[in-house]
């Protein structure tokens, strides 16, 4: 168990009862030169051991996972666990003061106060504690000070100011959220991902601004703080809106790749040598039979280009001596050699073209089949399926688009050869290294990456 303290003029307080269980996997972070883990963090508690170049997390670390979600070789495994928060008790009500004026009633964000009357007692407010949520309005609005409540949380607001949540300096920990004692006050948005402030809830305490590792809580005007959730709830409104229409897209999206993919299998069984085949008239009448006439596919040729290729590789055992040349070749050690069957070619195959152009007897090949979409003499786009025999190493170009790249790092982890790696928040290639191989190319989520073969 790990008790987190205030070590500078951010802190006022403690945070509550953290467990937090980490593990680094060396074996991958001294791979990673850069060290982006010791940058993240928001209360220094990552550092480097001098004595073998890792890193190491000290009892400062209280478990907001940054430094594991921006590692790019994912070398940290990290699982937090906090103390349940402090909840401030239901404000007491004095039947004896109460007059039954309603005023609390009224004040109630959640509807948790009704007017009651038991026994010899008179009229008076009553509260369901499974409804409150310890916002403190019924106290500050009861003219006759029936309502005694605070014990935790401050019994005043001063300035009729309002607490909100700075989207620019926020880190995403998600502390705010666990420490709050006013249920319903903080809730994380759809859109941004990040905690915001409801001012009807938010009882002003002041524990999540204690708390904030990166001081991106403050003070600000109620004027600014509704207009500030008004914003955010308008924007989660519209989100679902989307999200309706998206789903439905994303069906139709799926539709599109299974057509490309069936119609890919069909035509490469009835070809083998390379070949090029105009289908542009196949392609449309297919995707125009499954879509919604609704949705307009403007872009149809991003969905083209970006179909993965089919790639094949055949070892003609017939003709293979047995030299083993394309074993000390092959950038990814997946080729093999084992008498008297020969060689054996492993799925690790990246299809670089190596060892078809080292073989002295001519016993590999390797077949890519692919969609592509060519702008004819007068300017429209026809699609082609393309069939080309790879005779040697591809001599190609990496280009990255940074505006649509996230730096998730997921070519960097599977370039078989390395070129790839992650610097100042860019992907970085050493073109020296690269092979053209296009696994980045087709790994890439947001298609991004596109290897310029010349």
């Amino acid at each position: 168990m790990i008790i987190i303290e205030a070590s500078t003029k951010k802190y006022n307080k403690p945070l509550r009862e953290v467990e937090v269980e980490y593990e680094i996997d060396e074996t991958k972070c001294e791979i990673c030169k850069d060290k982006p883990c010791l940058n993240v963090c928001p209360v220094n508690a990552v550092s480097i051991n001098s004595e073998n170049d890792m890193i190491n997390i000290n009892e400062k670390c209280f478990g907001c996972v940054l430094c594991r979600e921006i590692c790019p070789y994912d070398a940290i495994s990290m699982e937090t666990k906090l103390a349940v928060p402090i909840r401030e008790n239901i404000p007491n009500i004095n039947s004896k003061l109460c007059k039954a004026c309603g005023a609390c009633v009224l004040s109630c964000k959640t509807g948790a106060i009704h007017l009651t009357a038991s026994g010899s007692e008179q009229v008076h407010s009553e509260i369901d504690e499974n409804k409150c949520v310890r916002c403190g309005y019924c106290f500050r609005s009861c003219p006759t000070d029936a309502i005694k409540y605070g014990e935790i949380l401050p019994k005043t607001v001063s300035g009729g100011r309002a607490i909100v949540i700075r989207e620019k300096d926020c880190i995403g920990c998600m502390t705010c959220t666990k420490i709050c004692p006013s249920r319903g006050a903080i809730n994380v948005g759809k859109v941004n991902k990040l905690p915001n402030i409801n001012p009807s809830y938010c009882a002003r305490c002041e524990e999540c601004m204690n708390v904030c590792p990166s001081a991106a809580i403050r003070y600000s005007s109620r004027k600014r703080a509704f207009e500030q959730f008004n914003k955010l709830k308008f924007l989660e409104n519209v989100s679902t809106i989307i999200d309706n229409d998206i789903k439905k897209l994303s069906n139709e999206i799926v539709d599109i790749d299974t057509i490309l993919l069936d119609l890919a299998k069909d035509l490469s069984g009835e070809y083998d040598e390379a070949f090029e085949i105009d289908i542009t008239e196949i392609v449309l009448d297919k995707i125009n039979s499954v879509i919604d006439p609704n949705i307009f596919l403007d872009y149809i040729k991003d969905f083209i280009d970006y179909f993965p290729p089919i790639r094949k590789i055949k070892f003609l055992e017939e003709k293979c001596i047995g030299c083993g040349e394309c074993m000390e070749i092959c950038p990814v050690n997946c080729i093999w050699l084992e008498l008297p069957s020969l060689i054996h070619i492993e799925e690790e195959c990246v299809f670089c073209g190596n060892c078809v152009s080292t073989c002295p007897v001519e016993a590999i090949e390797i077949q890519e089949d692919f969609f592509e979409t060519k702008t004819n003499d007068l300017e429209s786009d026809k699609i082609f399926f393309t069939r080309r025999n790879i005779d040697g190493p591809r001599d190609g170009k990496f280009e990255i688009q940074n505006s649509k790249c996230q730096v998730c790092g997921i070519c960097a982890n599977q370039c078989p050869v390395n070129a790839l790696s992650i610097k100042n928040d860019e992907i970085i290639v050493n073109q020296d290294l690269c092979i053209s191989c296009r696994e980045c190319e087709s790994l890439c989520p947001l298609n991004a990456i596109n290897i310029n073969l010349k």
